[in-house]
């Protein structure tokens, strides 16, 4: 394992730590952010970024999820649905990627290439975000959210995912406000963070199979995410969330620009 200067060491520990205060504060961030920033900003193979990524995001969003689990901001069988759908697909994108011999350098570019469309998308999401959860109230029926509208969405998020580790958060979050207006947009939020920790651990763990992480970038990111998420819960309380929704959105496409130029 390539051993990391001290000015990039410390360039990893503050990307965690905005990472983690934009996951505390807007519910997305993690892998939109992260894995671009990896490969852009200090050179790490894109395969290696997205499973590094995967692992980083599931821990960073498990603090997230345990604040959204004690406000009763999970819905359980919303949750299941996702899973139903996005743990299968995910099992089964990692197992043709382990299994069909397939040129890295080529597999770089696509991942590349993927994730700039992925992280325009996501801007879009991330903007539209509120015309979808702004009129939501109370939850209403449960049978409002199909089952297997929610497994569709959840096979497309564990495809993504396991490719990318990219769509867990702010796509999954505009996606169940639309199969899903029923819920309350607090439960969109924290029921979206909670169903990413699986679909993460499940993907990162295929990665790592794959050879496909780097625990010493993934210990310096940690180290900055985890005061990064207290800092964004407070922080969120403070400034309006219009603001902050603007700025990730501004940081997603350049992260985007960028791959696409480099």
């Amino acid at each position: 394992m390539d051993v990391w200067p001290l000015g990039s060491s410390l360039a990893l520990v503050v990307c965690g730590f905005v990472v983690g205060s934009l996951v505390a504060a807007t519910g997305v961030g993690a892998g939109s952010l992260t894995t671009p920033l990896l490969v852009v900003g200090f050179g790490v193979h894109p395969a290696v970024a997205v499973g590094t990524d995967l692992l980083f995001a599931a821990t960073t969003k498990l603090v997230a999820a345990g604040w959204h689990h004690k406000l009763g901001n999970v819905n359980a069988r919303v949750l299941g649905g996702l899973a139903l759908g996005s743990l299968p697909a995910a099992v089964a994108t990692l197992a043709a990627l382990g299994y069909f011999a397939i040129d890295t350098h080529m597999l770089a570019g696509v991942i590349r290439n993927v994730l700039a469309v992925i992280l325009l998308i996501t801007v879009a999401a991330i903007l539209a975000r509120p015309v979808f959860a702004g009129p939501n109230g109370p939850d209403g029926p449960q049978g409002a959210a199909r089952l297997w509208h929610l497994a569709a969405v959840g096979i497309v998020l564990g495809v993504v995912v396991a490719l990318t580790s990219i769509g867990a958060g702010a796509i999954g979050v505009v996606a169940l406000a639309v199969v899903a207006p029923a819920l309350s947009a607090r439960r969109i939020v924290g029921t979206d963070i909670a169903h990413a920790i699986p679909l993460t651990i499940v993907c990162g763990a295929g990665h790592f199979m794959l050879g496909n992480t780097n625990f010493q970038v993934l210990a310096m990111l940690l180290a900055g995410s985890i005061p990064g998420v207290m800092f964004g819960s407070r922080l969120s309380l403070r400034l309006p969330d219009k603001v902050l929704r603007g700025v990730l959105a501004a940081v997603l496409a350049l992260a985007a620009v960028l791959l696409l130029l480099k």
